[in-house]
């Protein structure tokens, strides 16, 4: 731990807040204090109201908000005056907590508060941090955690037992905190859980969070503990494991109800931890914070063995439902992470985005069993702790309030010529329906436009070349699980030239991008399609030039139209597989890189009309987009054509000679 506060970054912050959502940041730039929504934050504020009244504001953290990019709308300003009245109740249920909160936010449009601002109104300081510090949970989930964190904090820390989340640990700490605080105290630690720091400045407060966490760090150094093994790189990414990937992709979404994304991760450290042989003991006691369970589940699967695992699920619920307070409804059995010895940790979610942060929160997760292990064994909370959080009603209220997800959410689709047009198109409307895109292009440039989501992967692939069609395929489905969706899209145009001057060089070249690769994918793509949740869908970007070719242009026709014909016979063969298939014939698509304003104005020259009529001369008179195309490809993917395929679909504003 070191500190990132630098004063010319904070000599601009305006005002407490300001300076709240500064120091925010720099706890939320660090992983190993939190993560994807983790921990919060807090400033006590003096305002003044509409009348002339002046009042207590606590500006906490709001639900839904990441302390690493948190702005000033992310803090949900309540009354403090209230929040102190709620920590004297003797009891509270949680959505009761939640409704008085949101009847003391000043602002209109705010985020919920985060279910732990009464604990944060009831601590005395104008600043308080919480943090899930790695280093820390490493030592609490030890079988004498709570003797370790007294022997490295002292005096100077209150060290308060596990208690769930909510109004409870918020009057567990009220009391705890008055009878044990002193004026040198710095910190609270929540067994665990987390730790708390607090100061009557920003800086104080972030500063006495990684003085804490420091600590942590440097006992386990002394104990032997914090240096991890390094794993030596194995075999784990060479081997192919497409098609067991996307049936066990199949086996979970059946599991689930609904289609998901399985990640991979073959990386040394995810390796060598399936590989453990006592990880089914380390592995299989829990979560190293309660809050996680949320996303991961209380243990990853291990192996391939779904149905066993969802079996052991509903056991689990059974146990623990009977006891709850309330009725309880059982979530999905499926897993969220899984240890394989032969790809290292696999990470399912309902979005790309979500596999991501099940796979951040457990790579996490190793750290600290590791290191606990090392410290002498790691021990987490007890299944009962565990059930509490996964089965909270606050959670349950969530689910019962969530919208459908988008149409293609859990779905992967694979785009070729996916750089530029409409194969970048394509991509744009996947991913705006929720599909996670593979996208396929000779031009590495083009791919990296999109770099950095984690519902797209780019690869440079040459189509043509069946070695790089292979590992692109195997890369994908390491990425995301299988495919669903495959646009065919990649292609080439030569310049015109009549039939008595094209040489068998430039036709081969144009049936073996236009015909030859698309065979290709479409036989190494098969048995992944096969394996689609919802069955398989294939779009062909064919061309007008099928029904009405023109002049100068025969390897082109000839070889869209020979791809036409391959999409009828596949729809013919693999319809019994659940796929379809149905080809788009677009024409006279401007918005490419290859029409430049030069070419356009020559062409429209070339027959003596402007630039406009050129782009509209069709019988609608419309200009017709690479999106116009991508939208409707997207569309014959979706449930409105769930019963067609082999169809043909002219995207072109009506041409005469089409039709």
């Amino acid at each position: 731990m070191k500190s990132l506060w630098n004063d010319a970054d904070a000599t601009r912050c305006r005002s407490d807040l300001d300076l709240r959502i500064y120091t925010s940041r720099l706890l939320g730039r660090d992983p190993t204090l939190v993560l994807h929504g983790g921990g919060n934050t807090s400033v006590k504020v003096r305002e003044r109201g509409l009348f002339g009244e002046e009042e207590d504001i606590l500006y906490v953290k709001g639900s839904g908000w990441d302390l690493e990019t948190i702005e000033a709308p992310g803090f949900a300003p309540v009354r403090m005056a209230h929040l102190l009245k709620l920590a004297r109740l003797e009891a509270l249920s949680d959505p009761q907590m939640m409704n008085e909160l949101a009847t003391q936010v000043t602002r209109a449009g705010a985020p919920a508060p985060s279910v732990e601002a009464i604990l944060h109104a009831i601590l005395p300081y104008r600043f308080v941090d919480h943090t899930h510090a790695d280093a820390l949970l490493a030592i609490t989930n030890t079988p004498d955690g709570e003797h370790r964190a007294r022997e490295i904090y002292g005096k100077d820390t209150v060290i308060i037992p596990y208690v769930m989340p909510g109004f409870d640990l918020a009057r567990q700490c009220a009391r705890q905190f008055a009878a044990e605080a002193r004026a040198d105290t710095i910190g609270m630690v929540l067994m665990n859980h987390g730790v708390f720091s607090f100061g009557s400045t920003a800086r104080e407060a972030y500063e006495r969070m990684i003085t804490l966490v420091a600590r942590a760090e440097a006992y386990l150094a002394r104990e032997r503990a914090w240096d991890l093994p390094q794993p030596k790189a194995t075999d784990g990414a060479t081997v192919a494991l497409r098609r067991e990937l996307a049936r066990l992709r199949r086996e979970i979404s059946a599991c689930a109800g609904f289609p998901v994304v399985l990640a991979t991760h073959a990386a040394p450290p995810h390796l060598a931890f399936a590989r453990r042989r006592d990880v089914a003991r380390l592995s299989q006691q829990g979560p190293a914070t309660p809050d996680h369970v949320i996303r991961t589940k209380r243990v990853p699967m291990l192996g391939r063995d779904v149905g066993a695992y969802a079996a052991a699920y509903r056991e689990y619920f059974n146990r623990h439902a009977p006891a709850a307070k309330e009725p309880k409804t059982m979530l999905d059995p499926a897993p969220r992470v899984i240890l394989d010895p032969e790809y290292g940790l696999g990470c399912v979610g309902r979005t790309a985005k979500d596999a991501r942060i099940v796979h951040d929160l457990y790579a996490h997760t190793i750290d600290v069993i590791l290191r606990a292990t090392a410290l002498g064994g790691y021990r987490a909370l007890p299944e009962r702790d565990i059930f509490d959080v996964e089965y909270w009603d606050l959670e349950q209220a969530k689910l019962k309030k969530a919208g459908a997800p988008p149409v293609f959410a859990g779905e992967v689709a694979l785009v070729t010529g996916a750089a530029s047009g409409i194969g970048r198109a394509c991509v744009e409307a996947l991913l705006k329906r929720g599909a996670a895109v593979i996208g396929l292009d000779i031009n590495a440039d083009g791919m990296r436009l999109m770099d950095g989501r984690a519902d797209f992967l780019g690869l440079k692939c040459d189509v043509t070349s069946e070695r790089e069609v292979v590992a692109a395929l195997e890369a994908g489905a390491r990425a995301f699980g299988g495919l669903d969706m495959l646009v065919l899209n990649a292609g080439v145009f030569p310049g015109g030239r009549r039939i008595e001057a094209l040489d068998a060089a430039e036709w081969r070249r144009v049936m073996g991008i236009n015909l030859d690769a698309n065979l290709a994918l479409m036989r190494e793509c098969h048995p992944l399609l096969k394996l689609a949740p919802n069955g398989g869908r294939v779009v062909i970007i064919g061309s007008k030039n099928v029904p009405a070719p023109g002049p100068g242009a025969a390897a082109y026709s000839a070889s869209k139209a020979a791809l036409t014909q391959l999409a009828r016979v596949a729809a013919l063969e693999w319809g019994a597989d659940r796929i379809r298939v149905n080809t788009l014939h677009p024409n006279a698509v401007f918005d490419t890189a290859a029409w430049t304003d030069e070419v356009l104005s020559a062409r429209a020259g070339h027959y003596g009309i402007s630039v406009d009529e050129y782009r509209k001369g069709n019988v609608l008179k419309v200009e017709v987009k690479s999106r116009d195309v991508a939208e409707l490809a997207a569309e014959l993917c979706g449930p409105l054509f769930a019963k067609t395929t082999g169809a043909q679909v002219p995207v072109d504003g009506g041409n005469d000679r089409v039709i």
